[in-house]
């Protein structure tokens, strides 16, 4: 078994949603890249990021705090919320990202990830 732990990005703090609602967050790290220190530290082998605000917005917000959390950590990170073009895709590889999660794009438009 291999556990990937999380860390939801909403205006670049690391939150919980109460019942997935945006506006029920609790913030348990100001400091996203710190979270990932601690992951990786704790024997995390990969890290799952997910930017609440692109998944809401369509577009990736917090890709500068993605982008620190990959300079931060040797464990591979996954990013996935806000993926809608291959632009998106793009910046995230760009970035250092080591995989990106295609949800809404994939469902809404299965051609253009195939």
């Amino acid at each position: 078994m291999i556990i990937i732990p999380a860390i939801d990005l909403k205006d670049g703090k690391c939150v919980r949603l109460r019942q997935g609602r945006m506006d029920t967050s609790s913030v348990f790290n100001d400091n996203p890249s710190a979270q990932a220190i601690e992951w990786e530290r704790l024997g995390a082998t990969r890290i799952h990021v997910v930017d609440l605000n692109g998944s809401v917005g369509g577009k990736p917000v917090n890709l500068r705090h993605v982008e620190a959390i990959v300079r931060s950590v040797r464990a591979p990170v996954q990013v996935g919320g806000g993926v809608r073009s291959e632009a998106t895709i793009r910046a995230y590889l760009d970035a250092g990202v080591h995989t990106v999660i295609i949800g809404t794009l994939a469902v809404k438009d299965p051609e253009s990830v195939m």
